[in-house]
């Protein structure tokens, strides 16, 4: 299909994108820098156009339906959307060398769907239970939090680089502890509330799939271990002045525990969630 070629290029795309943020940031060129952002723009608009066109594909087979609702598309669902928070931040804060530490994301993301036997590109009817207005609403509110975490892991990786050789070598071109902090707690609470969306909107789901709101299901257990433990991160910010070092070590903590809330639980747990592979 075309959009799985599509799709095969931009995950190059990415790659070339992550060598070129890294390069930037030991070499400090400017160019570098302008070019690697350049090419993450040319694989996002790569991500959507294949996003859009497998759409297409998926009506054109008879199937039509939103492409998200396999762990193939969910992985470029995922790969869009951690580019598209990350160009948010890249254009709102002027820190491109931030791309050196999420964009690895977005690259690996979708070297998975490539390497992985268990991950199939090809377009299936949707089952029963996705078929419902709640998949669109339900799925894009998840992974753009989920994306949002991405974001907020690769802040806190640089936060607790810098802290350890700040004023030495590449820590330099950081961007100061305070602002890594900020962004940090900023990406958190839009990814806090967008999980949070995606729970309610899951719950609603389920109860016309399965006629109840929730059943303790691996996948709704899993969010909702993942969603206190941002809910943590913020009530210990707010109650307990929590920030730096301890914030950045939960931020990672909580982007491990939305690894395995996606991955893990697709992959090794089974459940009513088990149809995304």
């Amino acid at each position: 299909m075309l959009s799985s070629q599509i799709i095969s290029i931009v995950t190059f795309i990415y790659l070339f994108s992550t060598v070129l943020y890294i390069g930037y940031l030991f070499f400090r060129n400017n160019t570098l820098g302008k070019v690697a952002f350049l090419t993450i723009l040319l694989g996002f608009i790569g991500n959507t156009a294949g996003i859009g066109l497998r759409w297409l594909e998926s009506y054109q087979m008879g199937v039509g339906h939103a492409p998200m609702s396999n762990l193939y598309e969910s992985l470029v669902l995922f790969s869009w959307a951690i580019v598209l928070i990350y160009l948010v931040v890249e254009l709102k804060y002027r820190a491109r060398v931030v791309g050196a530490f999420v964009s690895p994301f977005a690259f690996l993301t979708l070297a998975f769907l490539s390497l992985s036997p268990q991950v199939s590109d090809q377009i299936e009817p949707l089952i029963p239970a996705l078929q419902s207005n709640w998949l669109t609403s339900h799925v894009i509110t998840c992974f753009l939090g989920y994306a949002a975490f991405a974001v907020s892991c690769g802040v806190s990786i640089m936060y607790l680089v810098k802290l350890k050789k700040d004023g030495q070598g590449i820590t330099e071109f950081f961007p100061s502890l305070n602002i890594l902090d900020d962004l940090n707690y900023k990406a958190i609470a839009v990814g806090f509330v967008l999980l949070s969306i995606g729970i309610i909107t899951g719950a609603a789901w389920a109860d016309v799939a399965w006629g109840r709101y929730w059943g303790w299901d691996p996948k709704e257990t899993w969010s909702l271990i993942t969603w206190f433990v941002y809910a943590a991160f913020i009530h210990a910010r707010f109650t307990y002045g929590w920030r730096g070092k301890r914030a950045a070590i939960l931020s990672i903590v909580g982007f491990i525990a939305v690894l395995f809330t996606y991955l893990g639980v697709n992959l090794v747990l089974s459940g009513l969630h088990s149809y995304a592979n």
